[in-house]
């Protein structure tokens, strides 16, 4: 299954979920399941054999008994007896547990109850009456993942954690926010919204709207695909709860009443209407004691129904269209027009049928051979997918969109009809079968690939499903699905042309849908929002004014009030292990390139990682890195074009891949890494085709196409703009940062708003054939063995075959191998300015602010109190100031990466506020009495960090990136777990108060205060850096 498209967590720093590409890659549960855990083990039948269906055990009967080795797992399904609560265990050998609850949460509305309601459940219970206990137990807590999120028509409350003691607390915490909430009208207004003098101690100030939610859905809405996402799902499924929104319209939240609220937890909060997740190696009776205790036993079966019915069918397509903000970063203002055609398929209750409907939309549109990609994307009218394009299976009955953005608004009409013959094509002549045998490839290497938290994968795989009253067990067995789906494709040539017949070509549920630009969009929005708001204030009465103002006061009074936590469970310093895991790797030379060899269990999958140094690379041609790595394995090498290369990687492997990597020795920040970083993995029995496609790629690249490249160079451009406001702290963060040291300023021109920049200027450059010139120019300095040096991560009796296969590899290449990629000297380009104000001035609702000063070295003995410093300023003070007072989604300071200590904050309705706040962090630590206790809490956090789970494939990368041994690990550890609270004060007055240099960059809307001060550059019309030309 497939975590949903329209998603609100509560939290943003460990957010489960990310900015999703712009082509589906869902394929059911079982490509879902590419996400393993790092154990590969025998599963753990013993303990499990003697249970079977009709078995009771803790007050629960057993439903089902499902043993999956493909997987090694063992599922067990059971049902509370009382309460009619599900809960599914799932056995494995993996210490990183997990839990989950979730309850079905179909809103009616648009205001946003079940987002609302999420949060604040987590703001203090019965048993644990503090305020906002979920963010207080991060920093008291081991936890892998801590979160919560609402999806369409369910909100689930999830964890996972190593420790058996923190498993327990954070399962007591969590079960009595969910089940026993205090739900106070206070924490509905910070957390939702509220009506409040924008200065909160002055009554004469303007009445605003503030709130956590509220300017959360603000920022969603600020991105043209969230608007088009929202538009498909409620168009295409109107007559239910997916005809609103789950989130929350800014315009609709304000209708939202705190009684409401409390009467949607009653109502669907329930045992009844409850679904638990508990994964991993500790027993099940152990999970069923504390939840029976906990809770089930305080109910009875609720009858209430919260189903959701089958979305009636069509009988005549529909089609609607819909604007949205004009976006000044894309290159071609013309061409902002987004349209799709989307088409309700199944019920997703149906494993089998969704799963085939699944592979079928694979083969539609992923991959440069799949039809929509020739017919669409090769057409040029666009800059790439619509938002909404593939499989989507979160909601009751699944459904599949394809269409194209950037495109001209009279191209509308020719998209369409290439939608509509693209179908009929695929349903006369089906699917070539080596793009079906590549897709069940996939799906095999999928199952056996193995990343760090796969508990937690499958809980967000299996809900939706679950959700509707699906047997979860089904969705766990890939090979009986895969097996079937053989069968059915061996009886019937014409199999899946049926299926295209049938859903596509003969649908009549079928929605178009049409987004282009208003240039006055912004401005509405806001006329709308300044009229309901002066709607409400005009109806207040005197004592309503007074009461808003006392209101004010005594939730601010609140924030501020320092609270006894004795209550809450909590992690000790001294349960830590004093001593960290150590990983063993060997290194070895092949063919003159050192090579470093790591023995894992990575269950029959080899894993290639490869470092060509770039520090000779020409100044010139480094802006173009990005773009060289991006499409690198997209043009064709050796005797394969484009589509047969990518046929080849999609058939032998889980993908060929490149990126930049810069990174500062650990003794030394003017000692500077730069790299491109080439990674892949396979099945050991395709060891061979990998180096094979690896060595095209390194000897003969094709890079002439110029009408291919300035195509992914249009959609490259496209996908970054839009990823800026997904991940604006981010990028205000690392161009605050980019007048700290050379190094840094490198990775802003490569990844930074510089970047994309660079790219865009590109992509409206005729002289594409300069572009290919210069990239041609990279392959030539990095292709080749001057100066390599790789690593395998691989099962012991994998390992000599890999190296063979690499040696042969190494043989094949050109130039003659000198010395491995090391940190050099990176010379300076440019004069760094000791202090810079950026603002880059855009239309968005929200604001995401970046700041960073200069520290010190991953070995430096400030590093360690540098680093808790910063999370202590997280969690002690700029969550409140940013958060819980300033209404942002999201604020804190980082300190991990060595060199700067960065602070931001995310969709934050304020500005300069925010600024202030971030640079009187230094006066907060000399004048707060925070304890050693605070200190310790701190310094968990990093913990978190530092001992998280590491997949099999990814172990030992620290030293072969970034040349991190496991003995300079132990030192930061043993740094770490002695820091006290005169060390942070101490390092706070020398980097942080007055800070000699010092970067703050600002992404938002307009600002006129900001225009006004000639202090800040606007808009960035002063790059960090002087960027080649092509003239």
């Amino acid at each position: 299954m497939a975590t949903p498209r329209l998603l609100y967590s509560t939290v943003l720093a460990r957010s489960f979920h990310s900015c999703r590409s712009k082509v589906s890659q869902k394929w059911n549960c079982m490509h879902r399941i590419k996400y393993s855990t790092a154990v590969a083990v025998a599963p753990p039948l013993d303990s499990y054999a003697s249970l079977s269906a009709g078995n009771k055990i803790r007050g629960y009967t057993i439903l089902k008994v499902v043993p999956v080795s493909e997987l090694n797992l063992v599922s067990v399904l059971l049902s509370h007896d009382e309460t009619n609560a599900k809960h599914l265990h799932i056995a494995r050998n993996d210490k990183n547990n997990a839990f989950g609850v979730s309850f079905r949460t179909t809103p009616m509305d648009d205001t946003g109850v079940p987002h609302i309601l999420e949060h604040i459940a987590l703001c203090g219970s019965t048993k644990y009456p503090v305020r906002d206990p979920f963010f207080k137990m991060i920093n008291r807590s081991l936890s892998t993942f801590m979160n919560a999120m609402t999806a369409s028509d369910w909100t689930l409350y999830p964890f996972s954690s190593q420790n058996k003691k923190d498993f327990t607390n954070l399962m007591s915490v969590y079960l009595d926010a969910a089940f026993n909430p205090l739900l106070q009208e206070r924490d509905f207004r910070q957390e939702g919204w509220r009506l409040e003098h924008k200065d909160h101690n002055d009554p004469s100030s303007p009445i605003i709207y503030k709130g956590v939610v509220f300017n959360e859905m603000k920022g969603v809405f600020s991105s043209q695909h969230a608007i088009f996402q929202e538009a498909v799902q409620n168009n295409l499924l109107p007559s239910h709860t997916y005809g609103v929104c789950s989130g929350g319209l800014p315009l609709a939240i304000p209708d939202l009443t705190w009684q409401a609220l409390r009467e949607f937890h009653s109502n669907h909060y329930h045992p009844s209407n409850s679904r638990f997740i508990t994964y991993g190696d500790q027993p099940l009776e152990d999970h069923l004691d504390i939840i029976e205790n906990s809770v089930l036993k305080h109910y009875n079966k609720l009858e209430q129904d919260t189903s959701v019915p089958l979305q009636p069918r069509w009988a005549e397509p529909r089609r609607v269209k819909v604007s949205c903000r004009h976006n000044e970063m894309l290159p071609d203002s013309s061409k902002q027009t987004t349209v799709a055609v989307s088409y309700l398929l199944t019920d997703v209750t149906d494993v089998y049928e969704s799963s085939v409907l699944s592979l079928i939309s694979s083969l539609l549109v992923n991959s440069e051979t799949a039809p929509f990609y020739h017919s669409l994307i090769e057409s040029n009218l666009g800059s790439g997918f619509a938002p909404v394009c593939g499989y989507e299976n979160s909601t009751r009955d699944t459904w599949f969109s394809v269409g194209l953005e950037g495109i001209a608004e009279d191209s509308v009409e020719q998209v369409l009809n290439i939608i509509d013959e693209t179908f009929k094509k695929v349903a006369n002549e089906g699917f070539p079968q080596e793009r079906v045998d590549a897709l069940l490839s996939q799906i095999e290497l999928s199952t056996k690939h193995q990343t760090s938290n796969f508990g937690l994968s499958l809980m967000m795989s299996l809900n939706t499903m679950w959700n509707h009253d699906a047997d979860p067990t089904v969705g766990l067995q890939v090979n009986e699905i895969i097996s079937r789906f053989k069968k059915e494709m061996a009886a019937n040539p014409q199999y899946l042309q049926e299926y295209v017949k049938k859903y596509f070509i003969e649908n009549t549920h079928k929605l178009t849908v049409e987004m282009s630009p208003d240039e006055h969009y912004e401005e509405k929005q806001q006329e709308l929002e300044a009229a309901k708001l002066k709607s409400m204030v005009d109806r207040l009465t005197a004592a309503d004014r007074e009461e808003i103002f006392t209101q004010g006061k005594v939730l601010a009074k609140a924030q501020m009030e320092e609270e006894d936590l004795s209550c809450l469970p909590t992690i000790l310093k001294t349960d830590l292990d004093t001593v960290g895991v150590k990983t063993r790797v060997d290194t070895t030379t092949l063919d003159g390139v050192e090579v470093q060899l790591c023995e894992q269990p990575t269950n029959e999958v080899v894993y290639f990682n490869l470092l060509t140094d770039m520090a000779d690379l020409p100044s010139h041609l480094k802006p173009f890195v990005p773009l060289f790595c991006s499409v690198a394995t997209k043009m064709g090498a050796g005797g394969l074009d484009y589509k047969q290369q990518s046929q080849r990687i999609a058939r032998y492997t889980g993908g060929l891949s490149l990126s930049h990597h810069i990174s500062s020795s650990p003794s030394d920040l003017d000692m500077v890494l730069q790299a491109i970083h080439l990674q892949s993995f396979c099945l050991k029995e395709n060891i061979t085709p990998m180096f094979e496609l690896w060595a095209d790629i390194f000897n003969n690249i094709r890079l002439e196409d110029v009408g291919r490249l300035s195509m992914l160079l249009k959609m490259s451009v496209a996908d970054l703009v839009n990823s800026v406001s997904h991940s604006g702290h981010q990028y205000a963060m690392r161009h605050s940062a980019s007048n700290l040291s050379e190094a840094n300023r490198l990775k802003e021109v490569l990844s930074g708003v510089t970047q994309i920049s660079f790219l865009k200027t590109l992509s409206e450059n005729d002289n594409q054939d300069r572009i290919a010139s210069y990239l041609k120019d990279i392959a030539q300095h990095v292709l080749n063995k001057n100066s390599l040096k790789c690593s395998i991560n691989a099962e012991s009796s994998a390992i000599d075959q890999v190296s063979s296969q690499l040696h042969s590899f190494l043989g094949s290449l050109s130039g003659a191998a000198e010395c491995p990629p090391t940190h050099t000297q990176l010379s300076s380009t440019e004069n760094l300015k000791p202090k810079s104000k950026t603002h880059f001035s855009m239309d968005f609702s929200v604001n995401y602010a970046g700041m960073s000063v200069p520290t010190v070295e991953y070995l430096h003995e400030d590093f360690a109190p540098l680093r808790a410093m910063a999370s202590l300023l997280r969690n002690k003070f700029l969550h409140r100031e940013i958060r819980e007072k300033g209404g942002a989604y999201g604020g804190g300071a980082t300190g991990d990466a060595a060199g700067q200590m960065s602070f931001y904050s995310y969709r934050d309705p304020n500005s300069l506020k925010t600024v202030e706040t971030m640079c009187s962090s230094a006066d907060w630590i000399s004048s707060s009495n925070f304890t050693q206790q605070d200190v310790d809490e701190a310094i968990l956090t990093i913990f978190q960090k530092i001992d998280s789970p590491v997949a099999p494939g990814a172990r030992g990368q620290g030293l072969f990136l970034s040349g991190v041994t496991d003995d300079m690990k132990q030192l930061h550890r043993d740094r770490l777990l002695s820091v006290d609270v005169q060390q942070i004060k101490s390092v706070s007055e020398r980097y942080l108060k007055e800070p000699t240099v010092q970067g703050i960059s600002l992404i938002g809307p307009e600002n006129e205060e900001i225009t006004a001060d000639s202090e800040w550059t606007i808009s960035g019309r002063e790059p960090c850096c002087q960027l080649p030309s092509l003239s």
